[in-house]
């Protein structure tokens, strides 16, 4: 396919990422930490770039890259499961002086501002109580705007499925926010009537 490295790395760069942020947005509220997000991504890149060969040009990159993405959540979701989690004190002793700074909290940096003003805390807060597979349908659904079909393939289950899990993951979430839209005005018993 490719006749050296450099044609492989640049046509990988052409074709897949362009949808770095989108990856990120989403391993960031499946994750709900920037450095298992961070990482998250980094390892979907290394097996995508690794598995290039594979990828059909003419398809869709980006539902490609998502596959890879929910492949590799689920498999460390797995392997986390099997081994309980394990703190090491001089891996966190240099966040001591980094807590009692007050700068480092009173700085953010252009995409945090961004995604923070994205979803509120509301919302990420109900879409983190949501299990796996509805948070998934709904974050490629409704924030990445991929179609019902690229959907069923990036989570590897039938058009139905996708469909259906769409339906109970928006009442869950309806459910979950109703107080919240009250509280601010986007909804009222008199317009459901």
């Amino acid at each position: 396919m490719w006749n050296n490295i450099e044609e492989k790395q640049k046509a990988f760069q052409e074709e897949a990422l362009q949808y770095i942020d989108m990856l990120y947005n989403t391993a960031l509220k499946l994750t709900s930490n920037e450095k298992d997000a961070e990482d998250l991504v980094q390892e979907t890149y290394y097996k995508a770039f690794r598995f290039f060969d594979q990828y059909e040009p003419g398809t869709s990159c980006k539902a490609w890259l998502f596959k890879i993405l929910k492949n590799t959540f689920i498999n460390k979701y797995r392997k986390q499961l099997k081994q309980p989690e394990q703190v090491d004190y001089n891996t966190v002793e240099p966040f001591i002086d980094l807590i009692k700074d007050k700068e480092y909290f009173n700085s953010h940096t252009p995409d945090e501002t961004i995604f923070n003003n994205y979803l509120s805390d509301e919302i990420n807060e109900a879409l983190s109580k949501l299990p796996y597979e509805f948070k998934m349908v709904l974050l490629l659904a409704d924030i990445e705007g991929f179609s019902y079909n690229e959907i069923a393939d990036i989570m590897n289950c039938p058009l139905g499925t996708v469909r259906s899990r769409l339906s109970r993951a928006r009442r869950m979430m309806f459910k979950l926010l109703l107080e919240y839209a009250k509280s601010k005005g986007f909804y009222s018993e008199e317009g459901k009537k």
